[in-house]
């Protein structure tokens, strides 16, 4: 599905807190697409504003119809919009684009008290823009501007029941619906306006609906400075949340909930008021969609015990020939008992599969190792031993120990996390076969070991090999963060039994 479409038109922030600059992530993280028309531009940061440039107003309606015509959208969030021209051209605009869903954030004065919204621009959006407004989401402050400049003048809060009037006289401006609220006014735990700061225990925000419906939304009041951008972020999450098909009494209720954790989760930015967390509820994959496993191999937990498993002495004494022949056989043995535990593996993980692409892909595996078996079987008799030398062999500890793991890792955890203590085996035997192939020190001419690593570039194997990647890139990516770091700890513990089996090797008395 094509994800939804938001535009903004709004004033951009140059600290990033707020205007467009927060409204994008908050679009982002709700899984839709972000449009822009930038009304102004600040000078800001956490300590409040320097200065503002104005869009000129026609160039503000050309990026409003750009967006539009070309692209489309499902709901417009306007923000700050900075002279009384402008908002004539954005009335303009929902008329002629017929906006049917809109928010509109009537950013009128920052939290450091510099002036937004010039006081002719208000009666221009209380007569043009309100009346065509789905919902208006003003402070306290702005609520009681709005109010004063409309000639309704009314006191200021002391309880819940007097917010509830202030939202039902601005909804008579003309918005379908209005949202009040009340950050700048914590309550009590009786939802009166407190005395002194330890009094203050709530944040309520009012929602007044259709056919005046009364919502009131309490949230705990949270001592935190990370609250530069709440209000044109709820505006930005709320407009996520209708054009998802969310009703409007949902939409806000959720995005409360998104604010609430935004500021419980902010780190310390700047040295004013700092923005919230826009993203305490997405998170985002430490690699690029199939790189997976370049990104296993390069991490810091990884790069040790893989270096000591694929530079191990047992394969530098392969490449320069110097290997007994005795200790080479003893592996050989041992690598036949393995293979067969590692049919028994993919057989399980095609057990475990739940799709027929995938219970295919590993069926397929098993058969190749099934010729791989045979093949290794061969090879063995170049060393003088036949399948009866291969069968009546005791499994080593180390052979034992790694098969187990595996197929323990099989039975308790899901198919993703079996492919995963497989791949150091899988991929380990291509990659160092494929350096010592390259490397011209390795013995060729009269080398016993040179066939095992043609072995292993064989273009069979590394279309296995390449099954076996792909299929865990595919599912990678479906995991989260924490999840990827559980998987990694797999792979270094299948990487050490691996290295485990080299040691087995050296080892071996003839």
């Amino acid at each position: 599905m094509s994800p939804k479409r938001i535009l903004v038109i709004a004033g951009s922030d140059s600290s990033g807190g707020a205007g467009l600059e927060a409204d994008q992530k908050v679009i982002a993280a709700h899984g839709c697409y972000a449009m822009t028309a930038t009304t102004a531009l600040t000078a800001q940061n956490t300590l409040g504003v320097q200065d503002v440039h104005h869009t000129p107003p026609p160039f503000v309606k050309k990026q409003i119809d750009a967006c539009i015509d070309d692209i489309g959208v499902d709901v417009v969030k306007t923000g700050m919009l900075a002279s009384a021209e402008t908002v004539e051209v954005v009335a303009d605009a929902f008329r002629r684009h017929n906006i049917t869903t809109s928010v509109v954030d009537p950013v009128m004065v920052s939290t450091s008290g510099s002036n937004l919204l010039p006081t002719a621009a208000i009666a221009t959006l209380i007569g043009s823009l309100l009346p065509l407004t789905t919902l208006l989401t003003p402070n306290l402050p702005e609520a009681e501007l709005l109010l004063k400049t409309a000639g309704k003048e009314l006191r200021s809060p002391e309880s819940v029941d007097d917010i509830i009037r202030i939202a039902k006289a601005i909804k008579e401006l003309g918005p379908k619906y209005v949202l009040v609220k009340g950050g700048h006014i914590p309550m009590t735990k009786g939802r009166l306006v407190p005395k002194d700061e330890a009094e203050k225990h709530i944040v309520l925000n009012v929602l007044i609906g259709d056919k005046d419906d009364v919502t009131v939304m309490e949230t705990a009041y949270l001592r935190s400075r990370n609250t530069h951008g709440t209000g044109c972020s709820l505006a930005s999450a709320i407009a996520c949340n209708l054009a998802s098909g969310m009703n409007m009494k949902s939409a806000v209720q959720k995005a409360n909930l998104y604010i609430e954790a935004g500021i419980r989760t902010g780190s310390d930015i700047g040295r004013g008021s700092g923005p919230i967390n826009h993203f305490h509820s997405t998170y985002t994959l430490p690699f690029a969609p199939g790189a997976f496993i370049n990104y296993l191999l390069d991490r810091d937990d990884v790069r040790g015990p893989w270096q000591k498993f694929t530079h191990h002495d047992f394969v530098q004494r392969m490449a320069d020939g110097t290997l007994p022949v005795a200790n080479f056989k003893h592996y050989l043995v041992q690598d036949y008992l393995f293979l067969i535990h590692f049919a028994r593996a993919n057989a399980l993980a095609s057990y475990k599969s739940k799709s027929m692409d995938d219970i295919g892909r590993s069926a397929r595996q098993v058969l190749h190792l099934q010729t791989e078996i045979n093949l290794h079987v061969q090879f063995c008799k170049d060393y003088g031993l036949n399948p009866e030398d291969l069968e009546r062999q005791e499994e080593d500890q180390a052979c034992t120990a790694y098969t187990r793991y595996v197929l323990d890792i099989g039975q308790s955890e899901d198919w993703l996390a079996l492919q995963i203590a497989l791949l150091p085996c899988l991929i380990g035997y291509g990659i160092i076969a494929r350096r010592l192939y390259d490397d011209q020190d390795t013995v060729r001419e009269g080398s016993k070991y040179w066939k095992w690593i043609e072995t292993y570039v064989a273009d069979d194997y590394l279309e296995a090999m390449q099954i076996g990647r792909d299929l865990i890139e595919t599912h990678a990516r479906k995991q989260s963060s924490s999840r990827i770091d559980e998987l990694a700890q797999i792979f270094v513990h299948a990487t050490n039994m691996e290295k485990g089996f080299w040691d087995m090797g050296l080892a071996a008395k003839g």
